[in-house]
């Protein structure tokens, strides 16, 4: 970005209808000089516009070795969100970004990894999945647990189905409330925690889903002895301006959009609220 509360101009080159509420935006900059030098980590996020409605943060849902075109996921929940429904594929968004820290990945060579997601939290995970799988020898167990409220809740159904059937990761995913077609493990996501083995001593946990999902996992992989800095989680707040000035973001001295959102539970556990 050259300028922080500038938006460039990006077009949507492809819409996919993920469930009944959420749709994946694939987008690249109209700015050619722009578009070949931009990059992103996994866990960034952008501050998206729809032009004379409004402007919120989605987190990258694409894999960053692959920049020069990107993915989010959003879910029409608001005025913004369903104004980007309305859109059609050749429109354009504003995009400012990329804005906040980063999942680690260098710092987890080595070591299995553990994704726990829950609904609309693994956008920002399959941001940090893909490069991982990229280089899946240089990591142990890999192991990915997800949960929806249906079948058709599930996000990235092609991609889930391709997991399924790879046998260099464990995939294991679950829903609340099964329709007649489901015949995967019913229940909350962290009832699938029951069917893996980990190492504990050499396992880095990585969770994104509602709060209240995030607060159980939290507890629970505390109770099975993880060390709270290999528990690494986002933080969710409406992040406004995305660069630290408004404020709307803070939670004590931290502000979600510069501190994080990435944070490990050591670091949440500091904060004033949880």
């Amino acid at each position: 970005m050259e300028n922080l509360y500038l938006p460039d101009l990006a077009l949507i080159d492809r819409i996919v209808d993920e469930t009944s509420d959420t749709k994946t935006f694939t987008l690249h900059f109209a700015n050619k000089a722009l578009n070949r030098r931009f990059s992103f980590k996994s866990g960034q996020f952008v501050e998206a516009t729809v032009f004379g409605v409004g402007e919120a943060p989605f987190g990258f849902a694409s894999n960053p070795h692959t920049p020069q075109q990107f993915d989010i996921t959003v879910r029409a929940i608001g005025a913004v969100t369903h104004a980007m429904h309305a859109l059609k594929e050749g429109d354009y968004l504003g995009i400012r970004g990329p804005l906040g820290n980063s999942f680690p990945l260098e710092e987890v060579t080595d070591q299995d990894i553990l994704f726990i997601a829950g609904g609309i939290g693994l956008p920002p995970l399959k941001s940090l999945i893909e490069p991982m799988l990229d280089r899946r020898d240089e990591f142990g167990q890999f192991i990915i647990l997800y949960g929806a409220r249906t079948p058709a809740d599930r996000v990235y159904k092609p991609l889930l189905e391709t997991w399924s059937k790879r046998t260099d990761i464990q995939f294991l995913q679950t829903v609340d409330t099964p329709d007649a077609t489901w015949q995967g493990p019913v229940g909350v996501v962290t009832t699938l925690m029951e069917k893996i083995k980990l190492d504990i001593n050499r396992t880095v946990a990585f969770t994104c889903g509602p709060p209240v999902m995030i607060r159980f996992v939290i507890q629970d992989l505390l109770g099975m002895g993880f060390a709270e800095d290999r528990i690494i989680s986002t933080l969710e707040r409406y992040m406004k301006c995305g660069v630290g000035k408004c404020g709307h973001c803070a939670i004590g001295h931290k502000y979600i959009c510069v501190d994080g959102p990435v944070f490990s539970y050591r670091q949440i556990k500091r904060l004033p609220e949880r």
